[in-house]
């Protein structure tokens, strides 16, 4: 960790506090020590508005007496602080009403090899504030040269490094290292009766993996010029083409939909849904924790549940839901090592990739849309019923004619899962959440 940061044993720490939690009248104790190292600065228009560099450290604490839970965290890591911590989420616990599905997770025998999951760049530490910063700046300066680009909503660059420090009382300890970089920047073009924006960033676990700035900045531009002059178009029935960015968001309403913590409080309309079918053959969706060098990869869960590479949709056909110990053990499943604490959280959940390319995707298209970007609310999990404000770029004959605006799409995400023509060969991961380029039959696109 970062130089300066005063030695601690944490991984003692954390083994010491289940002994102390279990002598102390704790059937079940869990520990997780964070420690970690963020910088961050935002420029606009080449002027810092925003630093911070700062370590932190804190502690989360599960303890369980007779089937009754509590929770407790601080971030004063001291002896006398944490055991008072701890004796009071005891008597905490003793008032809290028992779940027969609470209790940590057994012991698993499987191993996960930390080093193989390549988590940690040791580049990033010592890179230079002045180098992090003039990342950013570098970037806004190349995307203003744009003449078409009229203002700027800054650029930004982080970096985090952070260890993971893991125990229970079923007998495990373990720690990893991570470390993460991210270069961002938004942009505004056109008249001040016509604007449009849009933005771009890259974010990797290994700093010689980031897009540089010329991509980032040219990427954000091309993103944003396109929207220029928008059309408003009539409200029609037509094929729809999902860019990546799209997917991966369409992804996260089907996450949700899919989370355990969602089918067992039954605010989904995949409940009872294994087994079937709920998307055309074309669907294979996978959340894999074990992909080295990926943005959601991870040796372990927040349970200590060790990560895997879990089927969620094989040709259309739902395989799995994705489950914490809890959930797993509501639904007489389990557990999926997807764990973030009391409720699920993907790791890589990803739409295989097909092997058509997005350019043949956008020139088979006769007449439609290509969505681009959405706002607003409208997800719906109980329905699966989706309603937003979308800006995109409309299609005649396979060719881009002319931006549009003000418009909303509208459909089920069942009948969208059911409805894919085509899937791209451009899967890119640019975040946990990941898919190429698809081309949907049909959604209600409102306008005029």
């Amino acid at each position: 960790m970062k130089k300066g940061k005063m030695p601690v044993k944490l991984k003692e720490l954390a083994e010491s506090l289940v002994t102390f939690g279990k002598v102390n009248g704790a059937d079940e104790v869990e520990i997780s020590i964070l420690d970690g190292y963020e910088f961050s600065v935002d420029v606009r228009l080449g002027k810092i508005e925003n630093l911070v560099e700062a370590g932190s450290r804190s502690l989360g604490l599960r303890v369980i007496k007779d089937k009754k839970t509590a929770f407790a965290s601080s971030s004063d890591l001291s002896k006398e602080a944490l055991d008072h911590l701890v004796k009071n989420a005891i008597k905490r616990a003793r008032l809290a009403s028992p779940d027969e599905f609470s209790g940590l997770p057994a012991l698993s025998k499987k191993r996960i090899d930390i080093s193989s999951l390549k988590l940690f760049d040791p580049e990033i530490p010592n890179l230079d504030s002045k180098k992090k910063i003039a990342l950013a700046t570098e970037s806004e300066k190349i995307a203003l040269e744009d003449k078409r680009i009229t203002n700027s909503h800054g650029s930004s660059f982080e970096t985090r490094e952070i260890r993971i420090i893991f125990a229970n009382s079923n007998g495990f300890l373990e720690e990893y290292e991570q470390t993460f970089c991210g270069l961002s920047i938004g942009l505004l073009a056109g008249g001040t009766d016509n604007q449009v924006e849009d933005y771009w960033s890259s974010s990797k676990l290994h700093f010689k993996e980031l897009d540089s700035p010329e991509e980032v900045a040219k990427k954000a531009v091309e993103r944003t010029v396109r929207q220029i002059k928008p059309r408003k178009i009539k409200t029609q029935k037509v094929p729809v083409i999902f860019e990546p960015t799209m997917t991966s968001w369409l992804l996260g309403f089907l996450f949700a939909c899919i989370s355990g913590v969602s089918i067992y409080q039954k605010t989904s309309f995949l409940v009872d849904k294994l087994g079937k079918r709920i998307g055309n053959e074309r669907m294979a969706v996978f959340d894999d924790g074990l992909m080295p060098g990926r943005l959601g990869t991870r040796p372990f869960d927040a349970e200590g549940v060790p990560s895997q590479k879990t089927l969620v949709m094989d040709k259309g056909i739902l395989k799995n839901y994705l489950c914490n110990t809890y959930a797993a053990r509501k639904l007489k499943l389990k557990s999926t090592g997807s764990s973030s604490g009391t409720s699920v959280s993907p790791s890589n959940f990803y739409l295989q990739a097909g092997n058509t390319s997005p350019e043949k995707i956008v020139s088979s298209l006769e007449k439609g849309l290509i969505l681009v970007r959405t706002i607003g609310h409208g997800l719906n999990p109980v329905t699966g019923d989706i309603s937003r404000g979308a800006f995109g770029l409309w299609v005649e004959k396979g060719e881009i004619v002319y931006p549009v605006s003000e418009i909303t799409i509208s459909g089920n995400l069942g009948k969208i899962l059911n409805n894919i023509e085509m899937v791209g060969n451009d899967l890119d991961f640019r975040s946990p959440l990941a898919g190429p380029t698809i081309k949907i039959k049909e959604l209600t696109v409102a306008g005029q």
